[in-house]
């Protein structure tokens, strides 16, 4: 009797096991069959990027799935919860301390039956929420107006635990296409032209460029102090040239002017104070004399500056001043340094795009040593990178294999933040909107594979074009050959193009076209279609003329407002083409 009683007592258990069992693997479903037993917390202290975050995981689940979870700001509440953002109930389960506000990095983590995601306030948790839909469920905010947001009957709860951090402080692009505040918080982006306050949190802005001009303008002061400017060939020049920095009244001016944009202007992080774009700098005796003091055109702009930043400190001790190193000042002065307060904007533009920096290409050498150089003395370096060819914006421009490996390289070089300058006037650029997506995940982090993030991005974009439009971009990237460079200025003839290239281009996108299921990537395709078109015509001009080519990519252009180079409007483009008939 003993051992049938200890027998069934065993069995008693056993069967209470597998039925605990059973409840606590249902209770991990994060949804099924369009419910769920989770909730949403958040606490009613939360900041307003936390609270948006919160909102969308709630609306995202539901459009994945049918099952809304209810939102509460009860930290104590039983069950099963998602926790979003950092609080006393985070605290208690983790240890862990509590992030800085404007620290963007994050961790989401389950323990026990419950999902923890938290990061700094400003931007952290936010971005901790996007990415748990991203990497979870495959949800991509591809562009502003494209979404994709997988089905599911079912989702258990795995055990994750997952950090991440960005890469760079500061990351953006300019694209036109890309220019909305919502889809550059879901691709991590977190600077724009323009700072703004909005659901998401702030918006960081770097105020300005080659702004000495509008500080102290020819039109205002020339006419009366013809020395604010610069000397050139014995005469003082009166257009659009550089300042005379070693005159003291130039300095004076533009430390009470710099004041008062700071204080018109307070949401800035950065203030620019930077060489206007020309190369007619200053060649009179004083400015000469201290350029031989410190090494050249940056040592003279360096010694200005800090001057400048020096009597803006008291006023405004957590904003800071930027200059350029830019054509020019690029090359790193000597016996002196930036203060602590001002930020050096590196400029790539006379690089080779079609390698990575690091990879030995001559054309990049002197570049280079100058990043590393600066690197050295700047307590705050930026970037000014390049990612599209200005003179023919539409045209292939085969850069995707250099954009992780040089974000790398200037991160790995001290680079507190990048601006990728892209197409910023208009729509109809090669491949803006796949670039602007890829490079926005790259800046976060480079270490990814860039053909994977273009696999995605093709994959959901082009629906069943997706192959053949993969294979027109591997065509492009076929261009770049180890003895084969190009800046950002090069036009239809240059070596990399054949008209080979573009009739195998035509071949695979006709079939794209045909095989595109909707209107909608008939129209996609056609933006891609663009790219040869505008070679085929600029290399074959009476030609294109008489067989409709142009009268195709005048259409097209058209359509998007789309503009063919920086600086040239489309109406002018249109009447120089056809008259060269």
């Amino acid at each position: 009797m003993y051992h049938f009683n200890s027998l069934f007592s065993r069995l008693q258990l056993a069967f209470l096991f597998v039925l605990f069992s059973i409840n606590l693997g249902a209770a991990d479903w994060l949804f099924r069959d369009g419910k769920s037993n989770y909730k949403i917390a958040v606490s009613s202290e939360a900041s307003t990027s936390e609270q948006t975050a919160a909102c969308e995981l709630q609306q995202y689940i539901e459009r994945m799935s049918g099952a809304r979870l209810q939102i509460t700001s009860d930290l104590t509440a039983s069950g099963r919860n998602i926790f979003v953002g950092y609080n006393e109930r985070v605290a208690a389960l983790t240890g862990a301390q509590k992030p800085e506000m404007e620290d963007e990095s994050f961790t989401y983590k389950t323990i026990g039956h419950n999902l923890l995601i938290w990061g700094g306030s400003q931007r952290g948790t936010m971005y901790g929420v996007f990415a748990f839909l991203e990497k979870e469920f495959g949800i991509h905010w591809l562009t502003p107006k494209c979404t994709v947001i997988p089905q599911y009957k079912e989702w258990k709860m795995p055990r994750l635990n997952h950090s991440e951090k960005p890469f760079v402080a500061y990351r953006y692009s300019n694209y036109f296409v890309a220019n909305d505040e919502k889809w550059s918080a879901h691709t991590f982006e977190n600077m724009k032209w323009s700072p703004s306050a909005n659901e998401y949190g702030n918006i960081e802005a770097y105020y300005g460029a080659h702004t000495m001009e509008w500080l102290v303008p020819v039109k205002e002061f020339f006419a009366t102090h013809p020395e604010y400017f610069c000397l050139r060939d014995g005469k003082r020049y009166d257009g659009y040239g550089q300042l005379c920095l070693s005159n003291p009244e130039v300095l004076e001016i533009c430390k009470e002017r710099m004041k008062l944009r700071m204080r018109e202007y307070p949401e800035y992080r950065i203030y620019s104070l930077s060489q206007n774009d020309n190369f007619r700098f200053c060649q009179c005796d004083k400015c000469r004399a201290i350029e031989d003091q410190y090494g050249g055109h940056s040592g003279l702009i360096v010694w200005f500056v800090n001057q400048v930043a020096d009597a803006v400190r008291d006023e405004f001790p957590d904003k800071f001043i930027g200059t350029f190193a830019y054509q020019y000042s690029r090359r790193p002065p000597t016996g002196i340094k930036p203060r602590e307060n001002v930020v050096i904007r590196l400029c790539s533009i006379e690089c080779c795009f079609a390698h990575p920096l690091d990879a030995g290409c001559p054309q990049n050498e002197a570049f280079m040593n100058d990043l590393k150089g600066w690197s050295e003395i700047a307590p705050h370096l930026f970037i000014w990178d390049y990612i599209v060819d200005y003179a023919q914006y539409i045209a292939p421009w085969p850069n995707f294999q250099v954009l992780g490996p040089n974000i790398k390289v200037f991160g790995d070089n001290k680079a507190i933040g990048i601006f990728e300058e892209a197409q910023y006037q208009s729509e109809g650029a090669e491949f803006d909107e796949m670039k602007a997506w890829t490079v926005n995940h790259l800046l976060w982090n480079p270490e990814q594979n860039v053909d994977s993030l273009v696999n995605i991005f093709v994959k959901y974009y082009y629906g069943k074009a997706a192959p053949r439009i993969l294979e027109y971009y591997k065509l492009c990237q076929s261009l770049v050959k180890p003895d084969v460079h190009y800046g950002i200025y090069i036009t239809e003839n240059h070596e990399i193009y054949s008209d080979e290239f573009i009739q195998k281009a035509f071949s695979i996108l006709d079939k794209a076209k045909q095989e595109a299921e909707t209107d909608y990537i008939r129209e996609q395709v056609d933006r891609v279609r663009m790219q040869p078109l505008f070679l085929y015509c600029m290399r074959h001009k009476a030609e294109s003329l008489r067989n409709g080519t142009w009268d195709e990519l005048k259409a097209l252009m058209q359509k998007y407002n789309a503009m063919h180079r920086e600086g040239q409007r489309q109406a002018g483009f249109f009447r120089e083409f056809e008259a060269a008939k």
